[in-house]
């Protein structure tokens, strides 16, 4: 096929143990998943609909560097775990819904909190806030054929070396398989398609020189630095 230009890179994350590569399609986020979470941005944690945004598959950064962005004094660390999808569809069951899981990983979703504040109160969309780039640092891909599919174990995040943000997997109001089955109530799902599945408390802002350490059980450790 003629291009009118070169096609641009297909982002990818490294796997863990292999010199393979997972192509990245969609990135989908759920917000306030974590009941306290939630109280701390000042929202109701009781098991309302889910709602999820999006960040660009070009946002992932995996060099262990996070480039303050611009137009912003007030970027805040939140620290998840990432599900991504080997296998897609529409309306899948919740049942059938790891099925559809190649792996996981450890990630950030960093803010621009001030801009997300701003297009709140303005009844506009999230993406200034949420959608830059490098505002997704993200690990090596762990194959769930490997370690399973985490129900539960500690998520735990760091900033030169005092602990922030400090919970356990169990504790998501919407579990994965919830979360895939809703989403594909909405979207066609596919392969190479990510879910960032929420944070726990203590979101709080980062300045350049900060050490971020993002660690997540049975998944290993992200280090990032702010740059």
């Amino acid at each position: 096929m003629d291009w009118v230009i070169d096609p641009p890179e297909t982002p990818a994350l490294p796997v863990r143990g292999s010199a393979a590569m997972f192509p990245v399609r969609r990135i989908y986020c759920i917000g306030r998943n974590y009941a306290e979470h939630t109280r701390e941005m000042g929202g109701d944690p009781d098991r309302e609909p889910p709602f999820f945004f999006q960040k660009n598959p070009g946002d992932i950064a995996t060099d262990g560097r996070f480039p303050y962005p611009p137009k912003s004094a007030d970027v805040h660390h939140e620290i998840e775990m990432v599900v991504a999808l080997g296998s897609g569809g529409r309306d899948i069951p919740e049942a059938a819904a790891l099925d559809h899981v190649w792996g996981y990983a450890v990630g950030l979703d960093m803010t621009r909190r001030d801009l997300q504040g701003e297009a709140k109160e303005r009844r506009r969309p999230w993406e200034v806030g949420k959608a830059f780039a490098a505002s997704a640092p993200l690990g090596a891909l762990v194959p769930a054929a490997e370690i399973g599919h985490p129900a539960a174990g500690a998520i735990r995040l760091t900033v030169n070396g005092a602990v922030r943000q400090q919970g356990d997997l169990g504790q998501m109001i919407w579990s994965v398989p919830e979360q895939i089955a809703i989403l594909s109530e909405y979207f066609t799902l596919a392969p190479g398609d990510l879910i960032m599945s929420g944070t726990p408390a203590g979101v709080g802002p980062v300045a350049r020189g900060d050490r971020m350490l993002a660690e997540i059980d049975s998944l290993g450790q992200l280090e990032v630095q702010v740059v």
